[in-house]
């Protein structure tokens, strides 16, 4: 079993502040027409705070523009971070398209389909 640190409980809580504004700068003060309606999902930083993959998903739009525009967005973002946070490094920000939520909504089809089926042959 490989010797890795659980998260501190101070990682947890910047994670979390992390996220909050930057949800509220992607959608007060990001303009790019390509980053649509997203939802941050998470945020998983480094030990040392340097680098924070950031997860989202996408409410409307199309996931690899969304990407691309956050992407080119990140030193922007990661800039309005720095006025907002309190802490000595402001991590570099690597986006990732989360497909949890689409992969949940087509396994609830799934279910609902063979439970449909199942009330079927019991009739």
């Amino acid at each position: 079993m490989p010797n890795k640190k659980a998260p501190s409980n101070r990682s947890f809580k910047v994670a979390d502040q992390i996220q909050r504004d930057l949800s509220e700068l992607i959608a007060r003060e990001l303009k790019d027409p390509r980053v649509g309606m997203v939802t941050l999902q998470a945020i998983e930083l480094t030990p040392d705070y340097a680098h924070a993959n950031v997860y989202f998903s996408v409410l409307t739009g199309d996931a690899q523009q969304a990407l691309e525009g956050l992407n080119q967005a990140a030193g922007f973002l990661r800039n309005g971070l720095f006025k907002r946070l309190h802490i000595h490094t402001v991590p570099t920000l690597h986006f990732v398209f989360d497909r949890t939520p689409e992969r949940a909504a087509d396994m609830n089809a799934l279910i609902a389909q063979a439970v449909a089926s199942r009330s079927k042959e019991s009739d």
